[in-house]
């Protein structure tokens, strides 16, 4: 069981004029936002329990030692991890920082940041997201991969709340800009690095077939407002094709054409039905043409779907 002391009960200790010794075991980029000005930094994810045994030991300390985070989460995983290395005398600051602030306990205030708890939250959320989505609007084998994801996160914040540890929290406490060192421009520069991916990802999870039916996409073409991309291999668009289709095989696609190039082929101002065999390659065409401004939208139906369904077709001559 670990002992704590409110944030009140520590004010007045300080008033008195008892030695405190106090540790911050939150991120170094939060210690320097807000820290309570007879704190030292120790963050979690670098604590060394046997190493500061063996110091206080060595040095004589007989003081109970304090430690402090956020709210007190933290706090009491570190003393946890401090007992169990026989460290005994150790002390949680119950509600962390918020609470000495409120309490008035004088703190030193430097460069804000987010909070540690807020980066998971937002992690955590994205991810859910994420595997929500990709479940409500991929094709049938994307939706395992979504529901897995979502499923995966939710066990997680179980697992976190019965053991208050959270290991996702230990990995981004290691990010840069969780971290003292290094410049602001630095740390700014690697957030924005993370809201990218976190944006093209979110737009992958988006990404799915047209939800456009056959029957509009047929009115469409056949009234000139769209056309049909196959993205096939030149041998499957030679044993067959549909007649109105464009061929731009996807192994050219991933090989890199040029914008140049693309416009000789592609219309900026239509839309781009795209089509393979049936339904994945379309997926990854449309993952390359998209970013590059083209109104893509890739059919659920592969070539022998849509030759049924009455787009005329025809085979490639060999003369």
């Amino acid at each position: 069981m670990v002992t704590t002391i409110t944030a009140q009960q520590l004010l007045d200790m300080k008033k008195k004029g008892e030695q405190i010794e106090l540790i911050d075991v939150r991120t170094p980029a939060e210690y320097r936002e807000v820290h309570v000005n007879f704190a030292r930094s120790l963050p979690l994810d670098q604590l060394d329990p046997q190493a500061l045994h063996a110091e206080r030991t060595k040095s004589g300390a007989a003081a109970p030692l304090y430690v402090i985070c956020r709210s007190g989460s933290r706090s009491r995983q570190a003393c946890e991890k401090l007992i169990a290395a026989g460290l005994t005398e150790v002390v949680s600051v119950d509600g962390g920082t918020q609470a000495c602030e409120a309490a008035g306990v004088p703190v030193v205030r430097g460069k804000k940041t987010m909070s540690l708890e807020r980066q998971v939250r937002i992690a955590i959320g994205a991810m859910v997201l994420a595997g929500v989505t990709l479940a409500a609007v991929g094709d049938d084998s994307i939706k395992p991969l979504g529901l897995g994801l979502a499923a995966f996160m939710g066990g997680g914040l179980v697992f976190a709340g019965i053991t208050d540890t959270c290991a996702l929290a230990m990995l981004i406490a290691k990010l840069p800009w969780n971290q003292a060192g290094g410049s602001g421009a630095v740390a700014t520069c690697t957030r924005s690095l993370l809201v990218v991916a976190a944006l093209a990802a979110a737009s992958t999870a988006v990404a799915g077939h047209t939800k456009d039916t056959l029957d509009t996409v047929q009115e469409r073409v056949n009234s000139g407002d769209a056309m049909l991309l196959d993205v096939r291999e030149q041998d499957e668009w030679n044993a067959g094709h549909l007649t109105s289709a464009k061929l731009i095989p996807l192994s050219a696609l991933e090989e890199g054409l040029s914008r140049e190039q693309l416009s000789k082929l592609l219309p900026a101002d239509k839309i781009i039905y795209c089509h393979c065999a049936k339904g994945g390659r379309c997926l990854l065409a449309e993952r390359i043409l998209r970013p590059l401004g083209y109104d893509v939208r890739p059919l659920k139906s592969g070539f022998d779907d849509l030759k049924s369904f009455g787009f005329p077709s025809e085979v490639e001559s060999t003369k």
